[in-house]
C-alpha cells in the first residue's frame, strides 16, 4: 500500500516514519508539511493511507480530511495529533484510527497490523467480485495495545482504564461518541458504536439496535414490546435497552425465545 505522512514537525515526522517502516510493509511515497500541497499531490496521485496531523499550515487536517472524504476512492486516514478533543470529529469522518502524541510504539504497531489485515481482506473481497462493506471493516480490528483476552481499554478523566469485558453492561451511541456503562461507572469513547462493538467478545455482546450493544449475560428481564420488538432490563442497572425489529429474530434465536 502507498502511504503519505502529513506532519509539519520534523522530529514527529521522523519518528512516525521510523515506526511505519519498522512495523509495516507500507510504501511511503510522500512527506508533507502543508495541507494545500497534499491536495495538489492527491489530484495527480492515488494513495491508500494518509497519516494526518491536525495542526498543519494552510489547510488544517480536519478540513483536509473533509475534502478527502469526498473522493470516489477514499484512502484510509489515520489522524496523528497531540489533541484528543478532535477524536469525535475524526470518527465522524470515518477515520481508520486516531493516534495521540507522544507516540506509543505498541499502539502504532497494533494499528499498522490491523490496517494491513483490513486492507488485505478488502482486496480479497474485491477480487472475488463481492461488494466491500462500507460501514465497517471486513473483519473486527485487532485490539488496541493493552487489550485482549477479554480486556477492553476505556477512557476516564484522561486515563485509560483496562476493564474486563464482562464488567461492561451495555454501550449506547450518543451524538458523536459511544457511552459505555459498567455497574458503577460510565465512560465516553471517541468512536462509533460499530467500532466499539467490534472490540468486544462477539459471543457475549449483541448489537440489539443501531444505537445499542448489550452484554447478554447481564440481561435480567425481556419485555415483549410492539411490532415484535423487545425491551431489556439489566441486572443492577436502571434503564431499558431496546431490541429493534430488524434484530428481534436473531435475538429470539440467541435467547431461545
Amino acid at each position: 500500500m502507498k502511504a503519505i505522512i502529513v506532519e509539519d514537525e520534523f522530529l514527529a515526522r521522523e519518528e512516525l516514519e521510523y515506526l511505519i517502516r519498522a512495523h509495516s510493509s507500507l510504501d511511503l511515497v510522500g512527506r508533507f508539511e502543508d495541507g494545500l500541497d497534499v491536495l495538489k499531490f492527491l489530484q495527480e496521485q492515488q494513495v491508500d493511507v494518509i497519516f494526518l496531523d491536525i495542526n498543519i499550515p494552510s489547510l488544517d487536517g480536519m478540513l483536509l480530511a473533509r475534502n478527502i472524504s469526498q473522493f470516489a476512492r477514499k484512502p484510509y486516514i489515520i489522524f496523528t495529533t497531540a489533541y484528543k478533543e478532535h477524536a469525535a470529529q475524526a470518527f465522524e469522518l470515518e477515520a481508520f484510527d486516531y493516534i495521540l502524541k507522544p507516540y506509543d510504539e505498541r499502539r502504532i504497531a497494533a494499528m499498522l497490523q490491523r490496517l494491513e489485515s483490513v486492507s488485505a481482506r478488502e482486496a480479497a473481497i474485491m477480487a472475488a467480485g463481492a461488494p466491500v462493506p462500507a460501514a465497517e471493516p471486513a473483519a473486527a480490528p485487532a485490539p488496541a495495545a493493552g487489550e485482549g483476552a477479554g480486556r477492553i481499554n476505556l477512557w476516564k478523566d484522561d486515563k485509560i482504564i483496562v476493564t474486563d469485558a464482562d464488567d461492561i453492561y451495555y454501550a449506547e451511541a450518543r451524538e458523536k461518541v459511544t457511552v459505555v456503562y459498567t455497574r458503577k461507572e460510565q465512560y465516553s469513547m471517541p468512536m462509533s458504536i460499530t467500532e466499539f462493538h467490534s472490540r468486544l467478545p462477539q459471543e457475549q455482546f449483541f448489537r440489539c439496535h443501531r444505537s445499542y450493544t448489550v452484554n447478554l449475560r447481564k440481561i435480567h428481564e425481556i419485555v415483549p414490546w410492539f411490532n415484535n420488538t423487545y425491551i431489556l432490563r439489566l441486572l443492577d442497572l436502571k434503564g431499558e435497552i431496546p431490541v429493534s425489529r430488524s434484530r428481534s429474530k436473531e435475538f429470539r434465536q440467541i435467547m431461545r425465545l
